[in-house]
């Protein structure tokens, strides 16, 4: 059984490659490694960036994908300059065809891994790279065939006008498209999003576990990505180090394509893991923007409502014991004292909330780069 679905993989992926071919050929188009003019295929040349040849470069994780690669690198546009085609460390054949198409199409580079060490850290492999190449815009997508390369020109649009510093698909935009989506996914993504919404501070965005996004180079170089998650948290995780940045992000409506390839997620570990690392992520984000980096009414009422909780709740807590252990029933002064701080104590907290839910970044950083690359040391690939 195994040596046939082996069999059926590669002829999958020999038609691919075959299809691949007589697309490049069928463009007459030559492709070198110099930069494409963005406004050209997206038309923007009215707008302040597009003044100059904007260089993009896609990004594609390849692990167990063999089978849809070469279609989703067909599909990539002329507006991308560089497609790293990054093979972290696949059993099943992605190599083979990632190296068979970058003897098709000059843009294809293929990164390989001599082990494998996920998502995220195939993704800042690809990236690293792409500053070598001096891209401005990198853009990652998924190898699996469920996002629309022919959409990423939409994607990166934002970056272009200056108007955000990163930006994701969202696929729940229309609901219609949700028709689709298998239930499972539904519920974990309206899960996961609750969760994104506290531990990243940017209440405005939804399906924070989607893997078709686009970073602007500049802002890109700011982050840690040493300490970014290399595994499937890897898009949350950047999410909450881009608003320690104070980078603006935005969701650009996508559609998702769902046929027989299968998640390497494990929901259970899932379920288990992710909301530890969205509880360190909140507390980090609280401690880094409301105490480290500055100090406002808001953090004022976080104290104040943390520490009358706790006094209410402590206060309370000594009375009910010491009565139940007395048989003597509390007075209404001492109830009055337990009750009143929680309430004050909540009434201060949901204060909090509201100022954190408001409190988005709204000046894209890359406005920025002339003061953050004369005050921040660039960031050097290695």
């Amino acid at each position: 059984m195994l040596l046939r679905r082996g069999e059926q993989v590669f002829a999958h992926a020999r038609f691919s490659l075959k299809k691949a071919e007589r697309s490049v050929q069928e463009r007459h188009v030559k492709l070198d490694s110099a930069s494409v003019t963005v406004e050209t295929h997206l038309g923007l040349s009215d707008t302040p960036l597009s003044r100059r040849t904007l260089v993009v470069g896609v990004v594609i994780p390849c692990y167990q994908v063999a089978e849809q690669l070469a279609c989703v690198v067909r599909q990539i546009g002329l507006e991308v300059s560089h497609i790293y085609c990054v093979v972290d460390a696949c059993p099943a054949g992605s190599e083979a065809v990632a190296h068979h198409l970058a003897t098709l199409d000059p843009r294809v580079r293929v990164i390989q891994h001599a082990r494998n060490q996920g998502v995220g850290g195939a993704y800042v492999s690809g990236y690293r790279q792409a500053l070598r190449d001096s891209v401005d815009v990198v853009v990652k997508i998924d190898g699996d065939g469920q996002m629309k390369p022919g959409e990423i020109g939409e994607l990166i649009r934002p970056l272009i006008n200056g108007e955000a510093d990163y930006v994701k698909g969202n696929r729940f935009f229309n609901l219609a498209d949700t028709r689709s989506m298998p239930w499972i996914r539904i519920f974990g993504n309206v899960g996961l999003s609750l969760l994104s919404k506290w531990s990243s501070g940017y209440w405005q965005l939804f399906d924070p576990t989607n893997g078709f996004t686009a970073l602007h180079a500049d802002v890109g170089r700011l982050v840690p990505w040493q300490k970014v998650s290399s595994g499937y948290f890897f898009e949350s995780d950047l999410l909450f180090r881009l608003y320690t940045l104070r980078a603006v992000v935005q969701d650009v409506p996508m559609r998702a394509r769902y046929g027989d390839e299968q998640s390497q997620l494990n929901v259970w570990k899932t379920l288990l893991l992710f909301p530890i690392h969205h509880a360190r992520n909140f507390m980090k984000r609280v401690f880094y923007c409301y105490f480290l980096r500055d100090f406002n009414l808001a953090s004022l009422k976080l104290v104040v409502g943390c520490t009358l909780i706790f006094f209410g709740v402590t206060y309370g807590l000594m009375h009910w014991i010491r009565g139940y252990e007395l048989d003597v029933r509390a007075s209404p002064g001492t109830v009055m004292l337990a009750a009143l701080p929680i309430i004050l104590g909540w009434q201060a907290l949901l204060e909090f909330l509201a100022f954190d839910v408001h409190n988005i970044p709204t000046r894209p950083l890359q406005q920025l780069t002339h003061i953050l690359k004369s005050s921040h040391k660039p960031y050097s690939p290695q």
